[in-house]
C-alpha cells in the first residue's frame, strides 16, 4: 500500500493550474456561494488574490474564515486570513506577478486591493 502524499506533494501538482473555486459562507445568511479565482502557491499554504475588497467572497471570507477549495482535481479545506504585513504583502505579489504576467498591468494602476492567507487542514 502506498504512503499518503503530504500536503506539500499535493500542492506541487496543483502549483501551475491557473484558477481554484473557492466555497464561502455568507456573512448573514450562512448559505454556502462558489467563486472561481486565481491562488498562488506559498509553501505549506495558498494565497488568495482580489483587486477589489468589496467583493463579496472578501466580505464573506472576513467574517467567516472557514472554506474549502477545488483545484484542479484535489479538494482542501481550510481558513483565510488577510495579509497585512508589508513584506508578506510584497511576497504574495511577487508570486502573482510571476504565475499571472497578465497582471502586472492592473498592478502598475492600482495595487493589489487584499491577499490572503489559506492556512491549509492537513487532514483534508
Amino acid at each position: 500500500m502506498a504512503a499518503a502524499e503530504t500536503l506539500e506533494q499535493r500542492l506541487a501538482r496543483i502549483e501551475r493550474v491557473k484558477t481554484t473555486t473557492i466555497t464561502h459562507y455568507g456573512r448573514k445568511s450562512g448559505k454556502p456561494y462558489d467563486v472561481t479565482i486565481w491562488f498562488t502557491v506559498d509553501g505549506d499554504h495558498i494565497n488568495l488574490h482580489t483587486m477589489n475588497v468589496k467583493r463579496q467572497w472578501v466580505q464573506n471570507v472576513q467574517a467567516n474564515p472557514k472554506i474549502s477549495l477545488r483545484i484542479g482535481n484535489e479538494r482542501f479545506s481550510g481558513e483565510v486570513t488577510k495579509i497585512t504585513d508589508a513584506a508578506e504583502m510584497k511576497h504574495a505579489v511577487a508570486l502573482m506577478r510571476r504565475k499571472y504576467p497578465i497582471s502586472i498591468p492592473y498592478l502598475w494602476f492600482k495595487k493589489l486591493d487584499g491577499a490572503f492567507h489559506v492556512r491549509l487542514d492537513r487532514t483534508s
